[in-house]
């Protein structure tokens, strides 16, 4: 069983430490602009797979990656039409997450499939990690079929022993998981309802 520590994400040590595990192929939970995330390395399958083990999460689903935003879709998409960066860069930071084609050299524990979700939370610390990190894998810090964490102390009750560190960053408000639409089909297809509605996503696609 992990040791598992908890720092506040104001605290002088916290973005180095989370980089520090991240690197080692550990697990952090993090918050978000919606829900606290359980996130590794994106490029790490072994440790994309802990994720897979802390949550009791079926295999069948992937897991979508964490950006810093709409220019480093890049990183983990295949390819990119003009009119997703121009709609991520209108709804990001924020809780929409886009499934695009993904890069093939993505492991398959992020995504079995041809695509992968990805997102830009709309929170300052996770922000910053990402960009001084890069892209994560992450998904609800919370034992799967179970509701989404929305303080820090409810990751602990549940993944302690399974991450090995946990940012507090208080308590989130939002508590919603982020909406999810396909844009690999014309026209996009709702996968989730999110604090973003599809009405708003539709009409931001069709203007461009």
């Amino acid at each position: 069983m992990t040791e598992t520590e908890i720092l506040g994400t104001d605290h002088p040590e916290a973005l180095d430490k989370a980089i520090s595990i991240l690197r080692s192929g550990g697990l952090i939970a993090l918050p978000t602009d919606t829900v606290y995330g359980l996130a590794a390395d994106a490029w790490n399958g072994h440790a994309v797979r802990r994720i897979y083990e802390a949550k009791n999460r079926s295999e069948l689903k992937s897991i979508p990656v964490l950006l810093s935003g709409a220019a480093a879709i890049v990183e983990v998409a295949a390819e990119a039409a003009a009119n997703i960066l121009s709609l991520a860069a209108q709804f990001w930071p924020g809780p929409l997450t886009m499934v695009v084609e993904r890069k093939s050299q993505l492991p398959s524990e992020v995504s079995a499939t041809d695509t992968v979700g990805v997102r830009a939370p709309d929170d300052d610390f996770a922000l910053t990690l990402l960009r001084s990190y890069g892209p994560l894998a992450a998904t609800s810090a919370n034992p799967s079929g179970q509701p989404g964490a929305t303080t820090a102390v409810q990751v602990m009750e549940t993944l302690r022993g399974k991450v090995d560190l946990v940012l507090d960053g208080g308590k989130i408000e939002g508590g919603v998981p982020s909406t999810v639409v396909d844009f690999t089909t014309i026209p996009p297809t709702l996968l989730r309802h999110g604090p973003i509605t599809m009405e708003s996503v539709l009409k931001a696609w069709e203007s461009y």
